[in-house]
């Protein structure tokens, strides 16, 4: 089973999780548990504060290193990676998904103000992750994004692994066009090759299909295909 713990100002956030989609199909068979610690319960401020000003004479509040390492190490164990979601970080894709689906327990740290003091990020934390190159208010959204994300890698959470390998970002190619019934809508239809019972022509219609939508949508994907398409082809 795997584990992730979300230390945060706001685990009433994540509430909706236990029970959405996916995830909450996830938690209870038991293939997931979520944990959220709350970051002021560790505050040794009788206001429970956790922030404070930023050396240097910056705008802005940053949160203090105390509270939130305290919370940190009452849930670390030797086996845990740590992943603070920031806007500075490595931004988030297919492969590092995968790859966080293998930890068995993940602690995500959600930042807030103007982030959290770089003495924990330096010392105390394995991965840093943006989901885009953009800011948010805090870590929290970011944080829901890639728990959604990683978790459809982990064993047994998606029924039919041949449906992730179809997915956008599996391997470069973005998902080609799908369709479903009626065949006709106003005047639309969907390919003949879909419904032509031919196996070898639906996988042909589907590659043609990804790699169009690819280089109309996402024409940088579409030229590292090539690449890749030309790399394999001097192999």
């Amino acid at each position: 089973m795997n584990k992730i713990t979300i230390l945060t100002l706001f685990p009433e956030s994540f509430e909706f999780l236990k029970t959405y989609g996916v995830i909450g199909k996830a938690i209870s068979k038991g293939l997931l548990e979520l944990e959220f610690v709350n970051i002021r319960d560790f505050s040794n401020d009788k206001h429970n504060h956790v922030d404070d000003t930023v050396y240097g004479g910056a705008a802005g509040m940053l949160m203090k290193p105390k509270p939130l390492y305290d919370a940190l190490m009452s849930v670390k164990k030797t086996n845990s990676k740590v992943a603070y979601m920031s806007a500075t970080g490595r931004v988030l894709d297919q492969k590092l998904a995968i790859n966080l689906a293998d930890i068995e327990h993940l602690i995500l740290i959600c930042g807030h103000y103007e982030g959290i003091d770089a003495r924990i990020i330096n010392h105390y934390v394995d991965y840093e992750i943006s989901i885009g190159d953009y800011v948010l208010t805090g870590g929290e959204i970011p944080a829901m994004v890639l728990i959604d994300s990683m978790s459809r890698f982990i064993d047994g959470v998606v029924g039919k692994e041949e449906s992730l390998k179809t997915d956008s970002h599996y391997n470069t190619l973005l998902q080609q066009d799908e369709y479903t019934k009626p065949r006709n809508f106003n005047g639309y239809f969907v390919p003949h090759e879909l419904v032509s019972g031919d196996h070898k022509k639906i996988a042909a219609w589907n590659k043609k299909s990804a790699i169009e939508k690819t280089k109309k949508v996402r024409p940088d994907l579409y030229e590292k295909f090539l690449r890749e398409e030309n790399e394999n082809g001097l192999n």
